[in-house]
């Protein structure tokens, strides 16, 4: 009796794992607490460096809740809780009742906050410049492309399903 799985499935099965290892590298170098630390430095902003991901997650996101925001940097959302209340208390955003649910409480970046995450645009922007300058337009456009859909799919998906 011949076989169900074919060359396209080990294939397919070998590049998952390579793209498995890419992410986990993409998302080890993305995690490190120095390349916080830089992003800080050169948007030339003072705000400690745990607070840093949170306050950029709450401008792309925003309005968003602490358990929400919590799981997406993959932290105790009572920890989550204190660093946003410091985000506020710096006045870079500020909780209001939720849209869906007036009985949540959400973060949403106000106009100082806004600045700060401006000032951290244009420095990745000049990092990022730095990091793809020998890669063709072309090259880049379907980087981005590629990564928007997959990006797309696994927000999708997350239900139990990862690479």
């Amino acid at each position: 009796m011949p076989s169900r799985k074919n060359v396209q499935d080990t294939h397919i099965s070998r590049r998952i794992r390579e793209l498995h290892l890419a992410l986990i590298s993409i998302v080890s170098v993305m995690n490190r607490p120095e390349l916080d630390e830089r992003m800080v430095r050169e948007a030339g902003i003072s705000l400690d460096r745990a607070l840093f991901p949170l306050l950029v997650l709450i401008e792309r996101l925003g309005p968003i809740g602490v358990v929400d925001l919590a799981g997406r940097v993959g932290r105790d959302h009572t920890t989550v809780s204190r660093q946003v209340a410091k985000l506020e208390s710096h006045g870079l955003v500020e909780r209001r009742a939720g849209v869906e649910d007036g009985r949540v409480r959400q973060a949403v970046v106000t106009p100082k906050g806004k600045a700060m995450t401006e000032a951290v645009d244009a420095a990745r922007d000049r990092l990022g410049r730095a990091l793809l300058s020998r890669w063709e337009q072309k090259e880049i456009d379907e980087l981005v492309r590629l990564l928007r859909k997959f990006a797309e799919d696994i927000e999708a998906g997350t239900s139990g399903a990862g690479i």
